[in-house]
């Protein structure tokens, strides 16, 4: 990520090869026709250039007072580079035609291998299918192919799995043919408490689903967990609704998870009062047969040229109900082409950049927070760019003192979680400045008194 935004985008070497064409040798050559007295001797008095948020946030605050989030909860507020809409806007992608044409659908096919490709570098898989419809579906959809690989009845789920998601994967799940048994968190931490996990482990465990960072923004300790679960011949699925925390964290695909899905909004795509949003689903090769979804591979033509098809799905997924691996047989083609375009942008070190950013802005927040009266920061555990905030009054009285304020100070939990009925969880992005930091704990110290 540059410190500012360049709008010209010729080249040194661009300007001179011009200046040559036109029988000149620098800018300055082009204004001698101009008398000396009426040209500008001195550089403009302007301010220092803005990053391309910044230079936004100018613009929209020009308009009307900006509102400040400190929400998340699965629906991040991200800055989104231009390009990803200019792109995604062109009339090529705007189709909601199934691919089956290889022919006459190169462009789209390639654009999904390479979201495939960008998915599986993200979470350390070997393979993605084409994106399901949100992180729910695909956590959903996860359990079910454990159930058809291991044929096993039980599934443990960790209860720091967004509340959302949960309720998701109990409505999919047949209870005659699967169990839900649901894993506590540690209160002091905030993690799943793998002590109760291994208990519950035996024989017709299908799958342990973890979300890393769960709902409470807390960094799982995965290692152990993962090894034991191996250790009983279940497998290990992963989830996650915070993709931007693998710019930093390690991919679940390297500490030995055998299917990681997740939310994929964080990348590129606007909150937009809740969707459509990205399912994102990636496993081990040796499992591509029971995974859903389309899958889009690369081979070569007649004449050895470089091409794109569907491939590895069955007639049955979309024709015979019954008999399909999943009853999702279409893939968020535009919103993986925004996450696509949004990593490309990025890269590797920028990701990462913006990863580091979400963690440091975090943690000023906490610090900031820690020291007002009757507020406590409850899990001990890390954290990436959330955490839990227990409040000494009721959370929803506080918060609408706060939105008078322009400010919308986090989520209330106790819909979620009953014992938590005096707790916030606030999250914090880079879109945060450190004065909005700063005013978001004034106001939330002023509604306390």
């Amino acid at each position: 990520m540059k410190d500012f935004v360049r709008y010209i985008p010729h080249t040194e070497e661009d300007c001179r090869e011009m200046l040559e064409t036109v029988g000149v040798k620098k800018v300055e050559d082009l204004f001698e026709p101009i008398p000396k007295e009426y040209r500008l001797s001195k550089p403009l008095n302007l301010p220092d250039p803005l990053s391309e948020p910044d230079l936004l946030r100018h613009l929209q605050g020009l308009q009307s007072p900006l509102l400040s989030s400190f929400l998340g909860a699965g629906a991040y507020h991200h800055f989104i580079p231009a390009v990803v809409s200019a792109l995604t806007s062109r009339s090529e992608f705007y189709t909601a035609y199934t691919p089956y044409q290889p022919e006459i659908n190169q462009g789209t096919l390639q654009a999904i291998f390479e979201y495939q490709t960008l998915m599986c570098q993200l979470t350390g898989m070997e393979v993605s299918n084409a994106s399901m419809y949100d992180g729910a579906s695909s956590l959903a959809e996860a359990v079910l192919m454990a159930n058809r690989i291991t044929k096993r009845k039980k599934v443990l789920l960790s209860q720091a799995i967004h509340p959302e998601y949960r309720k998701v994967i109990q409505t999919y799940i047949d209870p005659d043919q699967q169990e839900i048994i649901f894993v506590p968190y540690k209160k002091e931490e905030g993690r799943t408490n793998e002590r109760v996990l291994f208990d519950l482990l035996d024989g017709e465990t299908s799958a342990v689903v973890i979300q890393s960072p769960n709902f409470f923004g807390v960094i799982e300790d995965l290692h152990p967990i993962i090894e034991k679960v191996h250790e009983n011949r279940s497998l290990m699925i992963i989830g996650f609704s915070e993709a931007i925390a693998y710019g930093i964290l390690k991919p679940p695909g390297a500490m030995g998870a055998d299917i990681v899905v997740g939310e994929g909004q964080s990348l590129g795509i606007p909150v937009s009062f809740g969707g459509p949003y990205l399912g994102i689903f990636t496993t081990r090769e040796r499992f591509v047969r029971m995974m859903p979804g389309r899958l889009v591979g690369e081979t070569v033509d007649l004449d050895g040229k470089r091409g794109f098809v569907l491939t590895l799905a069955a007639r049955e997924q979309h024709i015979r109900r019954e008999r399909a691996t999943s009853n999702i047989c279409t893939n968020e083609g535009l919103c993986a082409l925004m996450a696509t375009i949004f990593l490309s942008c990025f890269g590797k070190e920028g990701l990462r950049e913006l990863a580091i950013m979400n963690l440091s802005k975090k943690e000023y927040a906490k610090k900031v927070v820690s020291q007002i009266p009757d507020c406590k920061i409850i899990f001990s555990s890390p954290t990436f760019n959330e955490f839990v905030l227990r409040i000494g009054e009721e959370p929803e009285k506080i918060l609408e003192k706060m939105k008078e304020k322009k400010i919308l100070g986090g989520l209330p939990l106790a819909k979620y979680f009953p014992e938590l009925n005096h707790h916030l969880l606030i999250t914090v992005t880079e879109m945060n400045t450190k004065e909005e930091i700063d005013r978001w704990a004034e106001a939330l110290e002023r509604a306390l008194r």
